[in-house]
């Protein structure tokens, strides 16, 4: 049985990601890439699917944790009756090594210890050949996969796995590092286990010294901009949604889906968020993977794509792994690869505009070109009805949202033209703007309940309607948005957190069963209409009850089911963790008196922050 979602915490080295457990298992690790088949995989399984633990023999008493400051360097502390024992966790940030620390130290006393490692192969499918270097070395390989094992602690094997049983006292320590490398190369040399963990604290210090954010919150802020700096590809520049696949939105439910690639709209949102807070290095990374990644056809782009821009994500089901705690289906790629999201043109054009106000980067001649062929597709692509922000896999609709971020994508450009002095059409964006703006406000607008709706020509709400004042649509005191705060505020919200829209028992919305957790991103989003509005004291106080759901080291999955009072969904999810940047930001400029929009800050990082 995997712990609760909340339970984990997650390390990784800017190519992939582990997520450890309170009682010290490893049970999700992906290796070379995010996206790769994963070699521990008792999060969505059992044991036997693959995990590494080391804890104690006899009963825990109590645990505590903590990263070491502004890094990713995870500290365990577990108390027995005979002591208390410090497990230390990172995953060592060089190219070309992919490389798990764990770190085993005696704090007080003495405790027996246990490491037990089940390594298996293709999402726990595989049991490897496993072949003994010496007694403190092991090699397991299958395929194109060798993970090497290493520690000073003697080792065994019996039941499909390797143990080392060892006692640590007060000042000793015992060192383990695992390895990934292609099985057709030789097993790496021996590492300093102390020493890479040193290295690895520095160099996530050394990367949060570039950060200007100075407001309120800096624990959750700062916490928040690792774990979406864990999110991103080094070798590309590309940013995934999450770590995880197949977590599900509600327990026992079939809505899990593969998040580990990178979609547009998140990737987008996340560059902003780490621009705000004076990040700009990323900003140049993400747009040359962008370039890459979309060259061709713009009325072909994708919504999302593989860490190296993959485009074929072929989704598939896993039915040797049940799913976690039983949601099955367990899934691999993302059939939403397939669909037609309006909306990602709206934030991409967003995206590269802040870019080039905030930075040097944009002035690529290829970027502007870019932007352009996606304006000349939007001119009559707006018009198209699609699967929405939310991919629903019923029909496609006019989606009021995505017809939202149709006219973001044509005021940016028009932006690029009146502030950066770049070639345009600009007469005849500015009438497409104006066309927009006034097509959603007539057919996207319910005059007799006085709120926007979800697609035209429907009586239900959307969420995704709280976005309009935060990229400038209209302002949050505007009657018609301030109708649909209400009314969100009467259907969509459930003990104090927001519901992404009403889902139906015969899917006819998005095609699938009804049931599913609060949306994180959509409750911080109403903060923002809240701190926009004037309602700041009602903002604080909701911002401080979604700071309250994070775990015991601040991290967020997507979705929180209230009457479970437990986090669901993919886990952690960089779509709840940009908008608590952003929700963070907005506050501070409410509370300094100065409340702004996402659109109202094209100017250089540092500008309120540093």
């Amino acid at each position: 049985m995997p712990s609760r979602i909340e339970d984990y915490a997650v390390i990784g080295d800017t190519h992939s990601a582990a997520l450890v457990s309170r009682d010290g298992s490893i049970d999700w690790l992906c290796l070379p890439r995010f996206d790769s088949t994963a070699c521990f995989a008792a999060l969505l399984g059992d044991e036997d699917s693959g995990h590494w633990k080391i804890a104690p023999v006899g009963p825990v008493l109590a645990v505590s944790r903590r990263y070491r400051g502004d890094t990713l360097v995870l500290e365990t502390d577990m108390t027995t009756a005979t002591g208390t024992v410090r497990i230390v966790d990172a995953m060592y940030p060089r190219s070309g090594e992919h490389i798990v620390l764990r770190l085993v130290e005696g704090v007080e006393g003495n405790v027996r210890m246990r490491s037990e490692t089940r390594i298996r192969f293709d999402y726990g499918s595989i049991v490897p050949w496993v072949r003994r270097l010496d007694d403190h070395t092991i090699v397991a390989v299958a395929g194109p996969d060798a993970v090497t094992l290493r520690t000073t602690a003697p080792m065994e094997g019996h039941d499909m796995a390797t143990y080392a049983e060892f006692t640590v006292s007060a000042g000793q320590s015992v060192p383990f590092s695992l390895t990934w490398c292609p099985s057709h190369r030789p097993a790496h040399t021996l590492i300093d286990v102390r020493r890479a963990i040193d290295l690895t604290e520095s160099w996530w210090a050394e990367w949060m010294a570039g950060c200007t954010y100075d407001g309120q919150w800096q624990e959750a802020v700062r916490r928040s901009l690792i774990t979406l700096k864990a999110l991103t590809y080094a070798p590309t520049g590309g940013i995934v949604a999450a770590v995880t696949t197949s977590l599900p939105e509600m327990i026992g439910g079939v809505r899990n889906w593969d998040y580990r690639y990178c979609w547009l709209r998140d990737a987008t949102i996340t560059l902003l968020a780490l621009l705000d807070a004076g990040f700009t290095s990323e900003a140049t990374a993400w747009r040359e993977w962008l370039l890459r990644a979309v060259a061709g056809d713009p009325s072909r782009v994708q919504i999302m794509y593989g860490v190296g821009g993959e485009r074929r994500l072929t989704e598939y089901e896993v039915p040797w792994l049940p799913g976690y705690e039983g949601s099955a289906p367990v899934r691999v790629g993302n059939g939403a690869v397939e669909q037609f999201q309006l909306d990602v043109y709206g934030e991409v054009l967003d995206a590269l505009h802040v870019a080039r106000m905030a930075t040097d980067v944009d002035g690529h001649d290829d970027s502007w070109a870019l932007q352009t062929k996606l304006m000349d597709f939007l001119e009559t692509g707006w018009r198209k009805p699609d699967e929405g922000i939310w991919e629903v896999r019923g029909p496609r609709r006019d989606f009021v949202h995505s017809k939202v971020m149709a006219w973001v994508a044509a005021d940016r450009a028009i932006k690029g033209i009146t502030e950066s002095g770049l070639p345009g059409p600009l007469e005849r964006w500015s009438a497409l703007r104006a066309e927009i703006h006034n097509e959603v406000c007539v057919r996207g607008f319910d005059a007799d309940r006085g709120t926007f709706t979800q697609f035209y020509g429907s009586t239900e709400l959307d969420a995704a309607l709280l976005y309009m004042p935060l990229v400038g649509f209209l302002p949050a005191t505007d009657r018609r948005v301030v109708g649909t705060v209400a009314a969100i505020e009467r259907e969509l919200m459930e003990d104090g957190f927001v519901l992404r829209y009403p889902t139906a028992h015969d899917g006819a919305v998005d095609g699938l069963p009804a049931g599913e957790g609060a949306f994180l991103a959509c409750t911080f989003w109403l903060a923002d209409n809240y701190a926009l509005s004037g309602r700041v004291r009602e903002a604080q106080e909701l911002f401080e009850r979604l700071l309250a759901l994070r775990n015991d080291v601040g991290l967020l999955a997507e979705e929180y089911d209230p009457r479970l009072g437990r986090m669901v969904g993919n886990f952690p999810q960089a779509f709840s963790h940009v908008p608590l940047v952003n929700t963070a930001r907005t506050l501070t400029d409410a509370l300094r008196g100065m409340p702004r929009s996402r659109t109202d800050r094209a100017y250089p990082p540092g500008h309120f922050f540093g």
